[in-house]
């Protein structure tokens, strides 16, 4: 019998965060241009060193880093619908998890004062320190798969970011692409399904794609 995992991206799929992140990095980009189109989502996915690579000045640099320190110092953590419930599943079912993200070590203890029990559901945290190459590479999915056991190509990836969904792919796993920052029509093609969310998705839903 298959021994499955699920590896999930944090903003955008389990924490509704991605539209105070675009209207931050949005007015970032106001402050110190980089010329880049649509900046706030260019960025989407990848580790904070990695966008920090954008900036040449130090003093901007360090600007920035105080501001984005100082706005999720005050971010609420709110966790999408029916979440809680699909890990709780996933928990009952035997079915390992890893979150992979690239916040840092700084967000995630935040997140987890805010929300105490939700690091129970996860086997394994994968943060933008134990990686050293930002998505769309695939290492930090490659390294979570390891870390719960499992071959990448027995995982789910649940994404919603194109960076994301990329790295997914370049795993090897069945990527799942989440329709809360991209509309359904950026993802199409990308990802084996596309869902709004996870309330009324189950986990024979999921593990119906390997089938």
């Amino acid at each position: 019998m298959k021994q499955y995992g699920a590896l999930f991206d944090l903003d955008g799929v389990l924490i509704d965060s991605e539209t105070a992140y675009t209207e931050f990095w949005s007015g970032i980009d106001r402050i110190y241009p980089t010329g880049i189109d649509d900046y706030a989502i260019y960025i989407k996915g990848t580790t904070l060193t990695e966008i920090m690579k954008h900036y040449s000045d130090e003093e901007v640099k360090a600007d920035i880093l105080r501001r984005i320190d100082e706005f999720q110092h005050s971010m609420a953590f709110t966790l999408f619908a029916g979440v809680e419930r699909f890990l709780s599943g996933l928990k009952e079912r035997g079915i390992p998890s890893a979150i992979v993200t690239s916040s840092d070590e700084r967000k995630m203890e935040r997140l987890f004062r805010q929300h105490p029990s939700f690091r129970n559901y996860f086997d394994v945290v994968i943060d933008a320190s134990q990686v050293t190459r930002s998505k769309p590479d695939p290492q930090g999915y490659l390294l979570a798969a390891e870390a719960i056991g499992r071959d990448p190509h027995d995982c789910f990836v649940f994404e919603d970011s194109l960076q994301g969904i990329k790295a997914g792919n370049a795993a090897g796993a069945t990527v799942i692409a989440l329709a809360t920052t991209y509309p359904e029509e950026a993802l199409k093609g990308k990802a084996a399904r596309i869902i709004g969310g996870f309330e009324g998705f189950t986990i024979d839903d999921m593990l119906s794609l390997k089938c």
